[in-house]
């Protein structure tokens, strides 16, 4: 899919639509649920206790655990990837801290895809080698390279596209991979979210979230959340969820439904305005490469249903980077990205951040790369804007 025509929809935006807009009733006859800011539950009498306590009932007991507010948020990210449950985290760190330590111990490995997300990177280079859990790098667009790697590994770790490189993995032959040696799966789906991907149905276990991202939308949240199989998720709960202590609060849940509720309004349209400065980036003279799953020939992209808002491009060395970054009115400097405004951020920059645990220093990314955010500007207005930062740039 390379073009955005008027009126895109897929199936995936479809189901999306009615089940994020609809509701039942919530107590009171309220249209949007309730936030449930306490901190404890109570119980009747003793036996809803005793009950509780021993699995024989649900209910909530303390909002570091289950909270109704966040449990909605979680039935929602669960139906929408097809999953079983889903377990909602202050961050999306937590999430991934959280089921990497659920399903990998001392001792043991794990295989994660090159150009990882940068926080994940450090998390696997500072935390995992002092709990003696091993990391091998594979370049995910190669299956044999995967296949390779995967013997005695507990977990292999995806994420289609990759961060900042935007690289492709055919999930559907990984997770067959990893399946047939009894591997669990896990992939970052942030980028695609559920509306554009759906990777449990490619056959992968477990599918995390920067919450913070498209699925909030408005660049006030910071969550994150993982779904998968009821066991799966019960396995994170019993082993990492309670103890490592990343809750997701009520509030912060309540302005994720919240956003979710114009999820597939809003891709869309990220998508046809990224696809358009794509494009454009694409046959500017002083562009040499853009880095969008759009543009790319791998198997991988069959499982895409549309496309984000996010990507990379590199410029030829007659640009001056900071002047370039700093000429540009709309797209705003900073991390992050999924909300409304656009966003850049130059590799020249985030080169420079942690030495020696820089994933984009050690997967070799250009610092001539410049990854945008597309956010819901106008897209003539954004363009505008691209165009006379080159014009200033220029050496």
């Amino acid at each position: 899919m390379s073009d955005h025509p008027a009126g895109f929809e897929n199936d995936y935006l479809a189901e999306a639509a009615t089940l994020l807009a609809h509701d039942e009733p919530f107590p009171g006859g309220a249209v949007v649920p309730p936030i449930y800011q306490t901190s404890l539950f109570t119980f009747a009498n003793y036996s809803e206790m005793a009950d509780t306590f021993a699995g024989r009932r649900r209910q909530p007991i303390y909002s570091r655990g289950d909270n109704p507010t966040v449990m909605e948020f979680e039935a929602r990210v669960a139906a929408l990837e097809g999953a079983g449950a889903a377990r909602g985290f202050s961050s999306g760190m937590a999430a991934i801290s959280a089921t990497v330590l659920a399903f990998v111990g001392a001792g043991e490995r794990m295989v994660v895809v090159r150009n990882c997300y940068g926080d994940a990177y450090r998390l696997f280079e500072r935390l995992l080698p002092r709990l003696n859990i091993k990391v091998d790098y594979v370049d995910g667009s190669d299956p044999d390279a995967v296949a390779a790697a995967l013997p005695g590994a507990k977990l292999l770790y995806l994420e289609s596209p990759t961060s900042m490189m935007f690289e492709l993995q055919d999930i559907t032959q990984l997770a067959r991979l990893a399946k047939e040696q009894g591997i669990i799966t896990s992939i970052d789906n942030s980028w695609a979210t559920p509306v554009f991907q759906k990777p449990i149905s490619h056959g992968v276990d477990l599918v995390l979230h920067s919450a913070s991202k498209y699925l909030g939308g408005h660049s006030d949240t910071v969550a994150g959340v993982v779904a998968g199989s009821a066991a799966h998720i019960r396995q994170i709960n019993e082993q990492t969820y309670s103890y490592l202590g990343g809750k997701l609060s009520p509030f912060e849940a309540w302005l994720l439904l919240r956003g979710l509720r114009t999820l597939p309004l809003r891709l869309p349209h990220h998508m046809k305005s990224g696809l358009t400065i794509a494009e454009r980036l694409k046959a500017h003279d002083h562009v040499e490469r853009v880095n969008h799953p759009a543009y790319s020939n791998h198997p991988g992209k069959a499982t895409l249903a549309g496309y984000a808002g996010l990507f990379s491009f590199e410029v030829t060395e007659d640009v001056d980077i900071p002047a370039f970054v700093d000429a540009l009115k709309l797209f705003r400097i900073g991390v992050s990205w999924g909300g409304h405004e656009s966003l850049v951020v130059p590799a020249k920059a985030s080169l420079e951040q942690t030495p020696g645990l820089n994933s984009m220093a050690r997967f070799g990314v250009s610092p001539r790369t410049i990854r945008f955010s597309v956010g819901l500007e106008s897209v003539e207005d954004l363009w505008a804007d691209v165009a006379q930062a080159f014009d200033r740039a220029k050496r």
